[in-house]
């Protein structure tokens, strides 16, 4: 191992793994990461520190290569080990030696280093090469090859390796006994290292007809006996299969067949994996015990893959185990093999008394078997196969279940579900689960062959973490999106049992209401589609786009800066506001959405609906339709939203326990709103929230047909833009970091200094625009909540770059005045009355003027300092009669105490009427109405006040 990689090597492992000391030959007392073990027996060799062994064989026996630790330290080889002209095949001996165990002496001439390039990436690699029959060639990738996809490999273009074996140079084949035929190169190279003659045949299939009949051919010219095959492919479904169907062909051709497959044990393993773990074992007696029982192992599976039926493979595993009953597998059917002592007994007299028939002539060994036979009892206990994968279980609401696939003889794909405790443990309630999550499987075993099923398939079974959710997940560092995840900027597929696996971590989603598909294909995606939005919104429709994206990180955001802002999009009818949310749903990989109505919803479905999402919009479609006189109807209230802004609570639950345990899901999304009318809320709510008002476009034929080819792009394409920003994480959450402080500050100060050139303006200047550059954006924002708000937006913009690169400098610009020109407006909007409280005050002002000597509604005897003082129900009366339309009376209730203009001091106080006392001086005391009214007190501003703003 290279001396600097060695040394990075040790200092991860004393990280990690928390070894006391690194300056000794063999370091001991490390922590053993293995599940269910973690004793500080862990070691490894300082010298060369490429595997780690848990130093209990019988207990643990843990081993994993450092390569699979650290991948990032062994993926670039050009970088570790570069060539030059003195060794131009550097890289790929250092590879060959150091990532895959091989003695480069064996293979002297076998291989050469190539390089690939990618024209459609724009990427290259480094590669070694190997020569094969017929002229063509295969190459490994070996420079960070996760960057070509799928692609780690290559063979020559047109190059066909259908019906051939590749050899090692100058082996003959038709010297060996035994070969072993396997799928790889690096498989046939390391068993080569073990004198075992081995041939690659580059994949599961074809079958190497071709190759085959030639070595029968050269046996036969030579006179020689034809070798044994050993069929040695990967441990897959596919591959194993095939080798079953391989050995039958190969023993029609005149060959002798077994079969050997590496067991996995939860990780895949091949003859590569194998050769590197034997090479550590120092001791020359050990490391040939450990592969004779690995080979023997191997050996016993593919019999075991290879039994003719049932009673055959019960046979094997029974002389393998002696076990007296057990369940196994075949065809994807469970059987149930178990001996009867009383017939082995009586078929073990018989054949032994049997000294004229063909028994008499049979070995000690021969007459055990052919007893086993004749008393070893198989039943099929089921029509299909199941199998435990794994445990999964929600901590926080103390709810688990057993993860199970089915399999079917009869070709139809597994079926994988959940089973809980209560259906394991009963057989009638395993048999009625099994029937209603795959069809037609039928299990007919008894309670005690299914317990102790069971017991054998969940004891020391795996725990994968779940989530309820869909989104990023604050407490695992990852995006979670159904069949795709990503953590640290790299992509992860859920592997073959439903879940995903990031080094120590397993994790899975719960979450199948919402469904969020992002592409991977890189080729498909184009940024075409900003340029049309560009042209049918404008700027309205980047900062739609700005917070959309922005969602993706909001839980990273609040996390550092407590808050999310909300975003609210209203509009005339026509504007363009499904079309927008339909794109940018399309771009987040949900296509065909658009959000929904909280007021079809109750409150409990809508938390639930809520909770669904991490990292992810959430939607009210025309939240604010209910009628004023009807103020009972409403379902929802704006303020239900207030604690959203900072990821509050959603709803408290209770948990099914004995005790007082609650489940209280946080908000884990962002709130976007989108009507035809403006929300109408208290300050709390208003200050919360970013504002974009969409108004009917004047359409041109330009515009017409962006908006067509808007409307017609493919949603699964755009999903590829999802995939981009949160592979661009760090980048994102670094830009923000970097940019956020300075725009608030900026926006803080926007009434003093410029906004383009930061030149503080003249304290007499009273004009809007800049004297340096002429900038006119220009206002006092006084609510800290409203510039955080719009801050975190042009700080988004900046980061939206990253990965849109095609938006101009000019549009970032007009961009960024939209979004203080948001931030003003919304600045002057809760500096002004609402709507409802204005129409108030011009109705009191007109009732006030109506009597020049006296008041008509304003009962204070305190005019003259400004106090206002207003019975609601007898102004009610004075409007009614003079033809005054107002709100109805519970609404204005609610928002008069919201008052600005004059500012709201108590209600229902009761007051000496100056209005009643006018009245009776007026009618010569005729009026006899009670002197003291219960009214709504009111502070006008008086000369020389601060006015709002």
């Amino acid at each position: 191992m290279k001396e600097s990689l060695r040394l990075e090597v040790l200092s991860r492992l004393k990280r990690d793994f928390d070894f006391p000391r690194t300056d000794v030959k063999v370091m001991r007392k490390g922590k053993c990461p293995a599940p269910g073990c973690g004793q500080k027996t862990l070691y490894t060799y300082s010298d060369a520190p490429w595997m780690l062994v848990c130093g209990r064989p019988k207990q643990c026996d843990h081993r994993i290569h450092v390569k699979d630790l650290y991948d990032d330290l062994f993926n670039d080889w050009s970088k570790q080990a570069p060539s030059t002209p003195e060794n131009p095949t550097a890289t790929a001996r250092a590879y060959l030696e150091m990532a895959r165990g091989f003695r480069l002496e064996l293979l002297a001439g076998v291989f050469t280093q190539e390089s690939y390039w990618d024209r459609d990436l724009g990427i290259g690699s480094a590669t070694v090469r190997f020569e094969m029959p017929g002229g063509g060639y295969w190459e490994r990738l070996i420079d960070r090859p996760e960057r070509f996809g799928k692609q780690k490999a290559r063979f020559k273009p047109g190059y066909s390796y259908k019906g051939k074996l590749w050899t090692l140079p100058g082996r003959d084949l038709t010297d060996v006994t035994e070969l072993w035929i396997v799928e790889g190169i690096f498989d046939a190279i390391a068993l080569e290292h073990h004198e075992h003659a081995a041939a690659s045949m580059m994949s599961s299939a074809p079958f190497p007809g071709e190759a085959l009949k030639a070595l029968k051919k050269a046996c036969q010219d030579a006179g020689k006996p034809l070798p044994r095959l050993v069929w040695a492919l990967d441990n897959e479904p596919v591959a194993k299969a095939n080798m079953r169907r391989w050995a039958k062909e190969a023993q029609d051709l005149g060959f002798t067949c077994s079969a050997a497959v590496i067991p996995q044990n939860g990780k895949k393993v091949d003859w590569n994996d194998l050769h590197q773990r034997w090479a550590f074992i120092d001791d020359a007696e050990q490391r040939a015990a450990r592969i004779a029982a690995d080979l023997d192992e191997a050996r016993y599976q593919g019999a075991l893959l290879t039994a003719e039926n049932a009673s055959e493979k019960g046979l094997l595993i029974y002389q393998r185990n002696e076990w007296k009953e057990f369940h196994y597998r075949f065809d994807n059917r469970l059987y149930w093999w178990s001996l009867d002592l009383d017939k082995y007994n009586k078929a073990i007299q018989a054949i032994e008394g049997d000294d004229e028939g063909a028994d008499r002539e049979l070995n000690n060994k021969q007459i055990r078997e052919k007893a086993l036979r004749l008393s070893g009892n198989v039943t099929e206990i089921a029509n299909c196969y199941f199998e435990a994968l794994y445990f999964q279980r929600n901590e926080i609401t103390d709810e688990s279940w057993y993860y199970l696939r089915v399999d079917f003889p009869h070709g139809a794909p597994s079926v994988k579900n959940t089973f809980t405790a209560t259906h394991i443990a009963a057989a009638s309630e395993f048999k009625k689960r099994l029937l209603g999550m795959a069809a037609g499987a039928m299990y007919t075993g008894t309670g005690q062959q299914l317990e102790k099923i069971m017991k054998l398939q969940t004891y020391g079974i795996k725990t994968v973490e779940t989530i309820d959710f869909v989104g990023y997940s604050r407490d695992h560092g990852c995006y979670v999106f159904g069949d795709i995840a990503v953590k640290d900027g790299q992509v992860y597929e859920a592997n073959a049992e439903d879940y995903f696996e990031f080094g120590k971590l397993r994790i899975k989603t719960l979450q199948k209401g919402v469904t969020i598909r992002p592409s991977r294909d890189a080729k498909a995606y184009s940024s075409e589609w900003f340029k049309l939005l560009w042209t049918c919104f404008g700027a309205q429709g980047a900062v739609a786009l700005v917070w959309f994206f922005g969602s993706l990180f909001c839980e990273q955001i609040r996390a550092r800066w407590q808050s999310y802002p909300f975003l609210e999009a209203t509009g005339e009818a026509g504007a363009g506001k499904t079309t927008l949310l339909n794109l940018l749903w399309k771009l987040l990989g949900r296509a065909g959405y658009e959000g929904f109505d909280p007021m079809k919803s109750t409150k409990a479905g809508r938390s639930r609906l809520m909770g669904q999402v991490a990292g992810m919009p959430v939607v009210y479609l025309e939240a604010d339709r209910h009628s004023d006189d009807k103020p009972h109807a409403k379902t929802f209230e704006w303020d239900e939203l207030k604690d959203f802004f900072g990821g509050g609570t959603l709803a408290t639950k209770g948990v099914k326990t004995a005790g007082n345990e609650t489940y209280e899901p946080p908000f884990r999304g962002t709130i976007a709103i989108s009507q035809n009318a403006a929300v109408v809320a208290h300050e709390a709510i208003m200050t919360r929230i970013c504002k974009l008002h969409f108004v009917r476009p004047q359409v041109t034929p330009e515009s017409r047909a962006a908006a067509d080819k808007l409307n017609a792009l493919d949603g699964d394409m755009l999903s590829h833009f999802l995939l981009l920003a949160i592979k661009a994480e760090a980048g994102v959450l670094d830009a923000f970091a970097e940019y956020f402080p300075g725009y608030e500050s900026r926006l803080r100060r926007l009434h003093t200094h410029c906004w383009q050139c930061e030149t503080p303006y003249a304290t007499a200047n009273e004009s809007h625009a800049c004297p340096s550059c002429g900038n006119t954006l220009r206002g006092y924002i006084r609510v800290e909540r409203i510039s955080k708000n719009h801050a975190m937006l042009l700080a988004l913009l900046h980061c939206l770059r990253q990965v849109v690169p095609v938006i101009s400098d000019a549009q970032v610009s007009a961009t960024q005045r939209q979004i203080i020109t948001m931030a003003l407006e919304r600045q002057a909007s809760i500096s002004a009355d609402h709507q409802h409280v204005a129409e108030f005050w011009e109705v009191f002002d007109f009732l006030e003027g109506l009597d020049g000597e006296g008041p008509v509604v304003n009962h204070s005897n305190n005019r003259e300092k400004g106090e206002i003082a207003i019975n609601l129900n007898d102004f009610y009366e004075r409007a009614q009669e003079h033809k005054q339309k107002l709100p109805d009376i519970n609404v204005l209730r609610d928002l008069l105490k919201e008052s600005r203009s004059r500012k709201f001091v108590d209600a229902n106080v009761a007051v000496c009427s100056a209005v009643r006392t006018h009245q009776a001086k007026r009618n010569n005391l005729t009026v006899y109405k009670s002197p003291t009214v219960k009214c709504w007190i009111f502070q006008q501003p008086t000369a020389g006040s601060a006015k709002p703003a």
